[in-house]
């Protein structure tokens, strides 16, 4: 007779990171996956359309804000773990408006931390010593940095957009529920996310799609704004790694180990969009490219150190960025479709997504 598979809770498991995460997992086949999501714009139910008949997949439309609905998940299915990816993540839109971004990353993060504490306090033996709450979050916490350096698990946090700030605080919440009533938690800070399923205000997809109909590709300022850009089965391989192996209460750094400003992304991607559509009528694409007005605050360059997690848990990116981008560029030209169908659900291009969030 075949052993029941442990569950975890995945939030936030129908947007980019999360869905990626997802479907990793239930590949894997060592999990079983209960999966919340509220299908806000950038949720997309469409992505785990490959695995929506998995006995090993249980999809739920909710808020991590409804405490009823979480504690009844909690309860009824006695996760191992809890994954958190529910996050309002653009940072142009918390510009917009920061109010959303607060109570997503911060007011409801924190209802699913109380949950996640009950929850704990009635587990006993090796289901309690086993049980993991993982908090998904970024780079951005840290600030800007100059010419050098990298950010550490020890640099100081010194936000500068609404939505560095909200994540930070919901890093803060998980420190203290660990260090104050000894919650098993762990901390993820990630570099820019990239690869298929992400939402198309976000830079990648937004420049291959614009691209392709011909239209100016926007760079902010003068696109030397730095990131390190991290291909998304990397850091979902990262995420297993640190749930099996991280120590509770630690924070670890996942980074691909490829600075590049945006310019030169945007120009990676025009030159693979020449060689991969040959046949577009906009060849060469980089002459599309148009410099815009600087978002206001936009942080010069992110650089993450991984030294900690390749050194304590053996984590390693396995993808460049030239090949993730080629890998992106590809799947975003193959699956034309899906970028089509979210497209049609009303986002109308209106972000221009350069340096923001995965």
């Amino acid at each position: 007779m075949e052993t029941e598979k442990s569950k975890i809770l995945v939030t936030g498991g129908a947007g980019f990171i999360g869905s990626n995460f997802v479907l990793d997992v239930i590949g894997v086949g060592e999990y079983a996956v209960v999966n919340l999501d509220a299908l806000t714009y950038a949720g997309n139910p469409e992505t785990l359309a490959s695995i929506a008949d998995s006995p090993d997949h249980t999809f739920v439309r909710g808020n991590i804000g409804d405490r009823e609905l979480v504690d009844r998940l909690l309860a009824e299915h006695r996760p191992t773990a809890v994954v958190n990816f529910a996050a309002e993540t653009h940072v142009d839109r918390s510009i917009d408006g920061p109010g959303a971004f607060v109570q997503t990353n911060v007011v409801d993060t924190h209802n699913l931390l109380e949950a996640a504490l009950v929850h704990w306090n009635t587990l006993e033996g090796t289901e309690r010593e086993a049980f993991r709450f993982l908090h998904v979050s970024t780079d951005e916490v840290y600030g800007t940095l100059g010419a050098t350096g990298h950010f550490t698990e020890e640099s100081p946090y010194k936000p500068n957009s609404p939505y560095a700030a909200s994540k930070a605080a919901s890093d803060h919440l998980v420190r203290a529920y660990h260090h104050t009533y000894g919650l098993p938690t762990l901390t993820t800070n990630c570099s820019n996310n990239y690869g298929p399923y992400q939402f198309p205000e976000k830079l990648i997809p937004l420049m291959v799609a614009t691209a392709l109909r011909g239209e100016p590709l926007p760079v902010y300022g003068d696109g030397q704004q730095i990131r390190d850009w991290l291909y998304v089965e990397d850091h979902c391989r990262a995420i297993q790694t640190i749930l099996k192996g991280g120590v509770p209460g630690e924070v670890y750094n996942v980074g691909g180990h490829d600075e590049r400003a945006n310019l030169d992304v945007v120009r990676a991607i025009c030159a693979l969009l020449d060689e991969l559509a040959s046949d577009s009528p906009h060849t060469p694409h980089e002459s599309l490219i148009i410099f815009v007005t600087d978002r206001p605050g936009h942080d010069r360059r992110y650089a993450i150190d991984a030294g900690k997690i390749e050194r304590e848990l053996g984590w390693t990116p396995q993808e460049t960025l030239e090949s993730g981008l080629r890998k992106t560029v590809r799947w975003y030209l193959e699956n034309r479709a899906w970028s089509e169908a979210v497209l049609s659900k009303g986002y109308g291009g209106e972000r221009l997504g350069l340096g923001s969030r995965a």
